[in-house]
């Protein structure tokens, strides 16, 4: 790892540095920052929804559009998510504020970073009873309980968990406290030497994945669902799903990423740096679906199997495996770690907010974040017990959050930061920020950011409202 910039030593509460116009703590390299952007890219999206939405949707022609849609859409909207937390210095609600002065638009666009912060928190409060399931499973797999196991005792021992509201809130009560610990320890003593720890730990178990899934004899039949376009099976549903999976995939919209790059140095390229991020995370989406696949056709298992694949139908071929209890406990391990490294990233827009705004020490902001987290947590605790039948808009609490956040706060919310980069920031200022000068480079990023992009989450909002069906 090159250090570019040097590190910044932070003192045990790194809160006052940032808040009281001290030099803003920033990430020790441009790794560093690579790290913590991928690992808040990466995660549950990744690992668990990407293998199966491309089993639903054909194989290789989706993974084709959903690879044109993180270039042309995704990136740019990170490298303007980037742009503005750095030229900003400040958390996503007050960097818009703070740049839409400069371009002396309305103060209204805080906003937008206000709605980046909520929807972050409203994802992690949902997203870390998923990742308990997953941290569950772990030790569940660690038990022999996969072994020989049946798809109807697959199916009841995940339906089990589900019914259980005590065992679901405490493990989705230490992956908050895990979180929480985490981001405590500020921007370089915890943000930067978790994902330095977790990251490579990640990438190496999902290539040990990879390397077992080449020995089952079906590796090949894996590679080619995953990279042979077979264009006949692409529906336009299917170009949507890729469209709006690029998008979130990247944590975009949800202040996670414009967060970050307040801490990223100036002398650092926003665009090598968010073209790194992307592949990186794309990467691990692809080395997931080339682990998982190959396992599925070896076991004779359904490509797509929906959201069950990973809780469901892989516990039953880590059951008849050899070795599958390590390799159980090693896919859920992977599986937590991808978990954990987003949720960081995603709950800290809100503790930067209270530090920088409400002058929290780094601690205090964590537990008050953190307890806040786990009450709004029990919603959907209760959604898969408890409260299962109790509906709003005939959707339970779980399903509300998820619909409120994914089809609505996150396409506005990146509609907005594209319109407010094209067109609020003046040219000269992104063509400072982003070191393209302003030739053939800028402008594509400009045209993608004025035109394509805003056009693209339109129609994905609209079909996901239903206004619109394609």
């Amino acid at each position: 790892m090159s250090d570019l910039t040097g590190a910044i030593t932070a003192p045990a509460d790194d809160s006052s540095a940032v808040v009281t116009g001290k030099k803003r703590l920033q990430w020790s390299s441009r790794m560093a920052f690579i790290l913590a952007a991928a690992g808040s890219a990466v995660g549950l999206g990744n690992i668990w929804k990407f293998p199966y939405i491309t089993g639903e949707h054909g194989g290789g022609a989706f993974v084709l559009v959903y690879l044109a849609c993180i270039l042309l859409i995704g990136i740019p909207v990170m490298m303007a998510e980037i742009m503005i937390g750095r030229r900003a210095q400040k958390n996503p609600a007050e960097a818009m504020e703070t740049l839409a002065l400069e371009a002396k638009a309305s103060r209204l666009w805080k906003s937008v970073g206000w709605m980046g912060v909520i929807c972050g928190f409203l994802i992690l409060s949902f997203y870390t009873v998923i990742a308990g399931w997953a941290v569950s499973y772990v030790f569940t797999a660690g038990s022999g309980a996969f072994v020989d196991i049946t798809p109807d005792q697959a199916g009841a021992m995940f339906g089990g968990m589900l019914a259980d509201p005590i065992r679901l809130l405490s493990w989705s009560t230490l992956v908050v406290i895990i979180t929480m610990y985490i981001v405590g320890r500020g921007v370089n003593a915890g943000l930067e030497k978790a994902v330095n720890f977790l990251m490579p730990g990640l990438l190496v178990l999902i290539l040990i994945m990879v390397g077992y899934a080449m020995s089952t004899g079906h590796f090949i039949e894996g590679v080619e669902f995953l990279f042979a376009p077979d264009f006949s099976k692409l529906s336009t549903e299917s170009v949507l799903v890729a469209l709006g999976h690029a998008f979130f995939t990247l944590s975009l919209a949800s202040g996670a990423i414009m967060t970050y790059g307040s801490y990223l140095p100036k002398n650092t390229s926003i665009v090598k740096t968010s073209m790194a991020v992307g592949i990186v995370d794309t990467a691990v989406a692809l080395l997931a679906g080339m682990a998982i696949f190959p396992i599925v056709f070896a076991y004779g298992l359904e490509p797509g199997a929906g959201p069950g694949l990973i809780f469901v139908t892989l516990p039953i071929a880590f059951g008849q495996m050899p070795f599958g209890t390590l390799f159980g406990v090693l896919f859920f391990l992977m599986l937590s770690i991808a978990a954990i490294t987003s949720a960081i990233s995603l709950i800290e827009p809100a503790v930067s907010w209270l530090t920088e705004k409400r002058q929290f020490s780094r601690l205090k902001a964590c537990i008050t974040s953190g307890l806040g987290l786990w009450v709004l947590g029990l919603g959907t605790v209760l959604s898969f017990n408890a409260w299962e039948n109790h509906k709003l808009f005939g959707k339970t609490f779980f399903d509300l959050m998820d619909f409120l956040t994914a089809n609505l706060m996150m396409p506005l919310g990146g509609l907005c930061v594209a319109i407010f980069a094209a067109w609020v920031i003046k040219s000269k200022v992104a063509e400072e920020e982003l070191g393209l000068g302003t030739g053939l480079l800028f402008k594509a990023w400009q045209f993608a950011m004025r035109y394509l992009t805003p056009v693209g989450i339109v129609i994905v909002f609209l079909n996901a409202l239903g206004v619109i069906s394609l």
